[in-house]
């Protein structure tokens, strides 16, 4: 793909300057609708197993495609999907340590992480080893990005990309969202509602829960 990986692109000081608010969000929205389909329009499902910023490669006008279906799995009907661990570091779901059973939810897990990595700009191991609800939402966006000059319209887009994610990296696979709720989310984004720019400054973690 003309543009290399997406961690190739977030690594990058220029790569990443050139990926702005607005392509961010499509470039998240791009990898849902490519796990929705996966999970929902395949037959029988395909677990892809190793979504990483590594595997979402740009095409030259920054479209996101996933790549890599080298331990991807199919769901076969009346199969119990029991697997060896497999996957990336930092994005592997963490119930395989311990079930080894795969799901479409173990893929839910992965783009979760992913998404946060678009978001803050780098795998975002560091903020949640110590993630609180009290946390500042604004600490988890690329501080290379400038956010004062983006209209409100990609704000509340961002916001809604961070609440997504948060939900898909629930410890509890049951409570994560299906890609195809995911995809339909970030297609028709609800509005996130902040009043002001000072607002928005101090908005923390658990106020943009209890927002939405």
């Amino acid at each position: 793909m003309e543009r290399g990986s997406l961690c190739t692109n977030l690594r990058s000081e220029q790569g990443a300057m050139e990926l702005d608010w607005i392509k961010r969000v499509s470039i998240v929205r791009d990898i849902a609708q490519a796990l929705s389909y996966l999970h929902h329009d395949c037959n029988p499902s395909i677990v892809h197993r190793d979504i990483t910023s590594n595997n979402i490669l740009l095409d030259e006008e920054y479209k996101a495609c996933v790549a890599d279906f080298g331990i991807s799995r199919l769901l076969k009907p009346n199969s119990s999907h029991w697997s060896s661990l497999a996957g990336t570091y930092g994005y592997m779901a963490p119930e395989l340590a311990y079930v080894m059973r795969v799901t479409e939810k173990c893929d839910v897990y992965s783009f979760g992480i992913v998404a946060l990595e678009v978001i803050h700009g780098a795998h975002p191991g560091d903020f949640l080893s110590n993630l609180s609800l009290s946390m500042l939402v604004k600490d988890m966006l690329d501080s290379r990005l400038p956010l004062h000059n983006t209209d409100q319209v990609t704000t509340n887009q961002l916001l809604l990309v961070i609440l997504i994610a948060m939900q898909c990296i629930d410890t509890v696979p049951q409570a994560r969202p299906t890609m195809q709720e995911v995809s339909q989310r970030l297609s028709s984004p609800k509005s996130v509602l902040i009043s002001d720019n000072y607002s928005y400054q101090a908005l923390t973690l658990n106020h943009l829960i209890n927002i939405v």
